[in-house]
């Protein structure tokens, strides 16, 4: 079964989170790696969408080697045939920056409007999330 490689740039980076530790314990992480576009705060979870101009969106690639962990990663983040429809995310692959050059990897990009949705100009939603919660930094 080939290898697949994920790129994870927001509630899969968290520790606490459920469907991160399945991940990690899943899954082998990579390097860190970052992508063009533009990330919006959309309540409890970030949205990515594709922006040629944007900002550079920061995270993690792991190696995925079954379908099944995609499988479960996708039901978590609202993509599939069974899902609400339109679906949340699509998961698309697509370049990723490394400091080993590009790599092809999965990434879950928002699949509904953002307008309204204050947008995370650093790329970075751990970093954003954790400004959130300790106001005055």
């Amino acid at each position: 079964m080939p290898t697949h490689l994920l790129f994870v740039y927001g509630t899969l980076l968290q520790k606490d989170n459920e469907f991160g530790i399945y991940l990690k314990k899943h899954c082998a992480f990579l390097s860190a790696g970052k992508i063009k576009g533009r990330l919006y705060d959309i309540g409890e979870y970030p949205g990515l969408m594709f922006d040629a101009a944007g900002y550079f969106i920061h995270g993690n690639i792991y190696s995925v080697d079954t379908d099944d962990v995609l499988q479960v990663l996708d039901a978590y983040e609202g993509v599939g045939p069974l899902e609400d429809q339109p679906n949340l995310y699509q998961r698309i692959n697509c370049p990723i920056v490394t400091n080993d050059g590009d790599k092809n990897a999965w990434v879950y990009v928002y699949n509904l409007p953002v307008e309204g949705s204050p947008e995370i100009t650093s790329g970075n939603y751990l970093e954003y999330i954790g400004q959130k919660k300790s106001p005055g930094s």
